[in-house]
C-alpha cells in the first residue's frame, strides 16, 4: 500500500509539473504557431536574446501596448523599437485576459478581454496559404518579427520591417511604391513619451529627389536630406563613418528603398523619427550602459516646423525650448509637461478690439510665418495702425516693409542677446495681461512724465554703476573671476599680471612672446603667454628628462586635445574656432594630460551661424584647403588641423619636412595611401615605439586621421564624433585618399615620400633638452619645473 501510495503521489506530482508548464510545451522561445499566443505574462525571445516581444506599458500611461523591445540594453525604462496596437491601447483592467495570438487563417491579432480584435496585420491568403500550410511568427535577432510558412521558411507573409512605427532597424528598408507613387512606409513619432500613437512628425523617401524628407503633420516638409551621392547623402555626410547605406532607385520596379547596416555586427544602433520633430541615431555605449547619440537633424530643436505650436516661441538658449508668447498661456499644461508642445498656447484674455488693446514689443525675434505683407502701409506707424483697426491682426512688425499676422503664429523664434540679425515684434494684447513693471504700471503704458523720468534715473542709475565700477575695477587686482559654464572670461592686463607674479616665473617660449607660470585667486594654476614680438620664432617647451612618450600616452594626448575641440566646438554658448590646432599649441602638465592653448587666432561663431568669413590664419602645414580658397570657414577648419597633429603623433614625423637634396619630404601623402590602399596602419607607427602598440587603436586613430584631412569638410567627421571614434563607440571604415594629396603625389619632381626605411626620421613625439637640436618636437611636454607644480 505504502508502495502503491508513492507511486500515486509520483504520478499526481508529473501531472502537476506538466500542467504548470504548458506554456514552454506549446510555446517556443522565439516562435508561436497557428492557434496559439501569449498571454500578459508571456513573452517571446529572439535566438540570440537580442530582442523581447510582449506587453508593455509606456512611460506613466496605465495603458498597454504589444511591442518589440531591446532585451540586452539594460535601462531603467525598455527602449522600444516596434509597437503593434499604436491606437488601439489595452486598458490595465483587460491587460490580464488579453492575448496576441496567430489565427488559424493566418492572421496575427491582439485581443482584448472581451476577446474583440483591437490590431490585426489584415492578411488575405489564398485558400491553398491558409488551409494547407502551418504558420509560424518567429522574432528574429535583427528585431524583425515575421510572419511565414511553418514549411517553407522563404514564403514571408508579412514582417514588422514592413510596418515601422518610429524606429528603423539595420536590416529594415524604407520602401517607396513606384507604381502608385506613394510611401509603402514612412516613420512617425511618437505622440510623447506615455503616447506612442502617431504624432506630427514623419520621415519617408521621396525617390526622383534621391532624398528621404521629415514632414510636419504629413504635409509641411521641413528638412530633406540632400540628394544621394553614390556613397551618403548631401547633407548627412556623417553616415559614411559607421553605418554601409544602400540606395535603389529604379522606376521600371516595383519599389525603390533604402536600406543601412553597420560595419561591426556587434554594435547596437537603432534610427528614430523622435517626439521632438528630429531624426536621431543612436548607438548603444557598453561601457557607460546608455544610449549615444550619434546624430541627429535638423541640428537645432528650433528648426523643427511648429515645434511650439500656435503663438509658441522657440528659444535655443536653454530648455525648455518652448514658452508662450506674453498674454498666452499653454492651451495643455498636462502634454507640456510631457514635452509635447503641439497644441501650443492660447489668450488668457480676449482682446476687445480697438485701443482698448496694446501692443508688447518682441526684440531680437526670427518672425513667424505666414506673415501677410501691406504695401499700403509706409511706416511704422501706419503699419500699427493698419493693425489696430484690424480686429483678426494679433502682431505687426515693420522692417523692410509693414507684415501683420492674423491666424495662428507659428514658428516665432526668440534669438540669443549674441545674435544681430533679429526682428522687432509687436504682439497685440489685451491691456489687463501686459507685464507689470515692480512699481505696479503696466509695461504698455504710455505716460510721458514716466517716460522721462525713468529715462534721468536710469542715466543717473548708469552714472553711479561706471563710476563704482572704475573704482572697484582699480581696488580688485588679483580678484576672481566669474565663470558662468559655456562662456568665456576675459582678464586685464593688471589681473593676469597679479596671477604670474609680475610675469617672474618664465616657464619656456612660444610662438611670438614666452610663457609665464600663474595661479588664480581660486587656486587654477594656468600659463600666461606675453607676447614680445614677431621676430621671436618658435622654441618648444621641453623637459629635462628627455623621455620618450610611449604608444598609451600618446593615445591620451590625443583623445584629450580632441575632447578640449570638441568642447570648443560644440559645448560653449558660441561655437570656439581655434584656428591654429599644432602641436606646438598643446601643452601637457605634468601627468601628460593635454591643454588646448593659445587662442590669438581664434574665431567665434554664434549657434545660428554654421560658418563664418574671415582672413586667413593659422599655420602653414595645417591649413585645411577651404582657407586657401578664401571661402567661410567652419570648425570642420580645426578638424582638418587635428587630422595633420595626429598624423604626427602616430608616426613621430613632422608633416613635411626639407631632406638634405632640398626636396620636401610629405608625410600625410604616403600615409594615406598606406590606409586608403593597403589597410597598414602599422607601417605609419614610430619606429622608436618598435611595434609596442595597441593595433586597434592605432587603426582607428590612423582611420580618422585620414577622414579628418579629406578636402570636403562635409566628409570629415565633427571632433564629437572624433572623440567616440577614439572611444571605440563608434566604428570608422578605410577612408578615400584626399583628393589634394593625390595631386600632390602625382607631381613628384620635388618631393619624397616617407618609405618604411626612411632613416632620418624627427622624433616628434618626444621630449628632449638640447637646445642645439634642429628638429621640433610635435606633441612635447613643459618643462621639469612646471611638471613639479
Amino acid at each position: 500500500m505504502e508502495s502503491r501510495s508513492q507511486t500515486w503521489c509520483f504520478l499526481f506530482f508529473f501531472f502537476f509539473l506538466l500542467l504548470s508548464t504548458q506554456t514552454y510545451f506549446c510555446v517556443a522561445v522565439d516562435t508561436i504557431s497557428s492557434g496559439q499566443s501569449l498571454t500578459f505574462n508571456q513573452t517571446l525571445i529572439s535566438t540570440g536574446g537580442n530582442f523581447e516581444l510582449g506587453f508593455f506599458k509606456p512611460g506613466n500611461s496605465s495603458n498597454y501596448y504589444i511591442g518589440i523591445w531591446y532585451k540586452k540594453v539594460s535601462v531603467q525604462k525598455k527602449t522600444v523599437v516596434w509597437v503593434a496596437n499604436r491606437h488601439s491601447p489595452l486598458s490595465n483592467d483587460s491587460i490580464s485576459s488579453s492575448e496576441f495570438k496567430l489565427l488559424d487563417d493566418g492572421n496575427l491579432v491582439v485581443l482584448n478581454q472581451s476577446k474583440i480584435t483591437v490590431w490585426s496585420t489584415n492578411l488575405t491568403l489564398s485558400n491553398n496559404n491558409a488551409m494547407n500550410s502551418t504558420h509560424q511568427v518567429v522574432l528574429r535577432d535583427d528585431g524583425n518579427l515575421v510572419l511565414r510558412n511553418g514549411i517553407k521558411d522563404s514564403d514571408v507573409y508579412w514582417q514588422t520591417f514592413d510596418y515601422p512605427s518610429d524606429t528603423w532597424l539595420p536590416g529594415g528598408k524604407l520602401r517607396y511604391d513606384n507604381i502608385t507613387k506613394k510611401p509603402q512606409l514612412l516613420l512617425t513619432s511618437w505622440k510623447n513619451e506615455n503616447d506612442p500613437s502617431e504624432g506630427l512628425f514623419s520621415l519617408e523617401l521621396i525617390p526622383e529627389e534621391k532624398a528621404y524628407v521629415i514632414r510636419w503633420n504629413r504635409t509641411e516638409r521641413y528638412w530633406t536630406s540632400g540628394p544621394w551621392n553614390g556613397q551618403t547623402f548631401s547633407k548627412v555626410p556623417e553616415l559614411r563613418l559607421n553605418y554601409i547605406y544602400n540606395f535603389i532607385y529604379n522606376p521600371g520596379v516595383n519599389e525603390s528603398y533604402f536600406t543601412y547596416s553597420v560595419y561591426n555586427k556587434s554594435n547596437i544602433s537603432r534610427f528614430v523619427m523622435d517626439l521632438s520633430g528630429q531624426i536621431k541615431q543612436f548607438t548603444w555605449a557598453e561601457g557607460s550602459q546608455s544610449w549615444f547619440l550619434f546624430w541627429s537633424q535638423p541640428r537645432t530643436q528650433c528648426e523643427v516646423y511648429a515645434f511650439c505650436g500656435p503663438f509658441g516661441v522657440c528659444s535655443q538658449g536653454g530648455l525648455p525650448f518652448c514658452t508662450c508668447m506674453e498674454g498666452f498661456e499653454p492651451r495643455s499644461p498636462k502634454d507640456w509637461n510631457m514635452l509635447d508642445f503641439s497644441g501650443g498656447c492660447v489668450r488668457k484674455t480676449l482682446l476687445e478690439c480697438g485701443d482698448k488693446d496694446v501692443f508688447s514689443m518682441m526684440s531680437n525675434v526670427k518672425l513667424p510665418d505666414n506673415e501677410k505683407p501691406l504695401q499700403s502701409a509706409a511706416s511704422a506707424d501706419e503699419c500699427k495702425l493698419a493693425c489696430t483697426r484690424n480686429c483678426s491682426c494679433n502682431a505687426y512688425a515693420y522692417t523692410s516693409g509693414c507684415s501683420i499676422w492674423d491666424g495662428d503664429m507659428l514658428n516665432l523664434q526668440q534669438h540669443t542677446d549674441n545674435d544681430g540679425d533679429g526682428s522687432d515684434l509687436y504682439l497685440r494684447i489685451a491691456a489687463s495681461d501686459v507685464r507689470k513693471s515692480p512699481g505696479g504700471k503696466s509695461k504698455g503704458s504710455n505716460s510721458t512724465g514716466i517716460i522721462v523720468g525713468a529715462a534721468v534715473g536710469i542715466l543717473a542709475l548708469c552714472l553711479f554703476l561706471f563710476v563704482f565700477w572704475r573704482w572697484r575695477k582699480r581696488q580688485s587686482v588679483g580678484t576672481s573671476k566669474t565663470v558662468v559654464e559655456g562662456s568665456l572670461v576675459a582678464f586685464t592686463y593688471r589681473d593676469l599680471q597679479s596671477a604670474t607674479k609680475n610675469f617672474s616665473e618664465k616657464l619656456g617660449g612660444g610662438g611670438f612672446g614666452s610663457v609665464f607660470k600663474g595661479i588664480l585667486p581660486d587656486s587654477t594654476a594656468i600659463a600666461v603667454k606675453k607676447l614680445e614680438g614677431l621676430g621671436q620664432g618658435e622654441k618648444q617647451f621641453r623637459s629635462e628628462d628627455a623621455k620618450m612618450l610611449n604608444w598609451k600616452t600618446r593615445y591620451q594626448i590625443a583623445l584629450g586635445t580632441a575632447r578640449g575641440l570638441t568642447y570648443l566646438h560644440e559645448k560653449c554658448r558660441d561655437c570656439i574656432i581655434h584656428c591654429d590646432i599644432k602641436p606646438e599649441n598643446i601643452l601637457l602638465d605634468a601627468d601628460f594630460c593635454p591643454k588646448v592653448a593659445d587662442f590669438g587666432l581664434a574665431k567665434l561663431i554664434g549657434r545660428d551661424f554654421s560658418r563664418v568669413l574671415t582672413t586667413m590664419r593659422g599655420t602653414r602645414g595645417y591649413l585645411a584647403p577651404e582657407w586657401i580658397s578664401g571661402v567661410a570657414i567652419t570648425a570642420k577648419a580645426d578638424v582638418y588641423s587635428y587630422g595633420m597633429m595626429l598624423l604626427e603623433i602616430i608616426s613621430g614625423r613632422r608633416n613635411s619636412e626639407h631632406s638634405e637634396d632640398g626636396k620636401i619630404m610629405f608625410f600625410p601623402t604616403w600615409a594615406a595611401r598606406k590606409i586608403a590602399e593597403e589597410e597598414d596602419a602599422l607601417a605609419l607607427l614610430d619606429s622608436k615605439l618598435e611595434g609596442d602598440v595597441n593595433e586597434e587603436e592605432l587603426t582607428r586613430a590612423s582611420r580618422v586621421a585620414c577622414w579628418c584631412i579629406q578636402d570636403d569638410e562635409s566628409h570629415r567627421p565633427s571632433m564629437g564624433q572624433v572623440v567616440q571614434i577614439l572611444e571605440g563607440i563608434l566604428e570608422v571604415n578605410s577612408p578615400p585618399i584626399p583628393r589634394t594629396l593625390q595631386v600632390l603625389g602625382e607631381n613628384e619632381e620635388n618631393i619624397h615620400f616617407f618609405s618604411d626605411t626612411t632613416s632620418n626620421r624627427s622624433s616628434q613625439v618626444q621630449s628632449t633638452s638640447s637646445a642645439s637640436s634642429q628638429t621640433k618636437s610635435s606633441i612635447s611636454s613643459t618643462s621639469s619645473k612646471s611638471q613639479k607644480d
